[in-house]
């Protein structure tokens, strides 16, 4: 079954399950699952009640389409993605941000945990993405293209929205948030890079590195939707000091950090 046919099938399945047509789609990275309890829930999917769809395996991620409302909005939360090194094809990881669409959204958030490059940074500081580095992870729009999404070649010149990203940064200074701006660059996981890949992120003017987003935001992109991609940096990178890399301690980090994470996310969903 091919990309475009599995993606059919998806959405009919949950089309049997709801008619909710969402405005906004968010998926939650690891350790931010709970801002999905701030909204009011209308219907819950399971990605196991759907054929083909593929299963998060990861500690952190649920595996789940929530639906619901929030201040007065209609929005869509996947609870847990999907991440290419749990051996997925890469249009199977992007298949949720496809099924977002397909069901109305046309504006999308992509949250994540990531590992700090900018020396300016620090561990537990929030970082607005500006511009993605995509070139160590397959193209999700490798194959046949998938026309009722979007065309053969798309620009991927501007793919976060200047004014989504215009929303982040007077949000985070109406709570007194200090939100960096970066750029973001998607390695292939699972292992933490290594020391020289980082310094070799940082010369290619990288501020952040994580495992997912890039491939989801391009896929959205094709489609034409409107993106904002909000980092959550869990660690620092690498080499950058003494700390030893764990997914328990990026977990961690990122329930200490989402007090912050949670109020700037309302604000922005209350100002789009």
């Amino acid at each position: 079954m091919n990309a475009e046919e599995k993606l059919q099938k998806c959405f009919e399945s949950i089309r049997r399950k709801t008619d909710f047509v969402p405005e906004i789609g968010i998926i939650l990275g690891t350790g931010l699952g709970s801002f999905a309890d701030e909204i009011q829930t209308e219907k819950i999917v399971n990605y196991s009640e759907l054929e083909y769809f593929p299963i998060s395996t990861v500690s952190g991620h649920s595996g789940r389409f929530i639906f619901g409302k929030f201040m007065g909005k209609n929005i869509v939360i996947m609870q847990g993605r999907v991440h290419y090194y749990e051996g997925y094809d890469m249009t199977d990881v992007v298949l949720g941000v496809r099924i977002i669409n397909l069901l109305g959204a046309k504006k999308l958030i992509l949250t994540n945990a990531a590992g700090g490059i900018n020396q300016n940074f620090s561990k537990g500081c929030i970082m607005a993405i500006s511009d993605h580095i995509s070139t160590f992870v397959p193209s999700p729009l490798r194959g046949k293209n998938i026309d009722m999404l979007g065309e053969r070649f798309p620009d991927m010149s501007m793919v976060y929205d200047e004014n989504l990203l215009n929303i982040a940064k007077s949000a985070a200074k109406k709570n007194n948030i200090d939100l960096k701006i970066g750029v973001y660059a998607q390695a292939q996981g699972p292992n933490y890079e290594t020391p020289a890949e980082i310094r070799m992120f940082k010369a290619l003017g990288a501020d952040a590195v994580g495992m997912s987003t890039a491939c989801e935001a391009m896929a959205a992109k094709h489609a034409g939707m409107n993106i904002l991609g909000i980092s959550c940096i869990t660690n620092m990178a690498a080499g950058l000091n003494s700390e030893i890399l764990s997914h328990t301690d990026v977990k961690q980090t990122a329930k200490n950090i989402a007090g912050n994470f949670k109020t700037l996310l309302r604000t922005i969903l209350e100002e789009i």
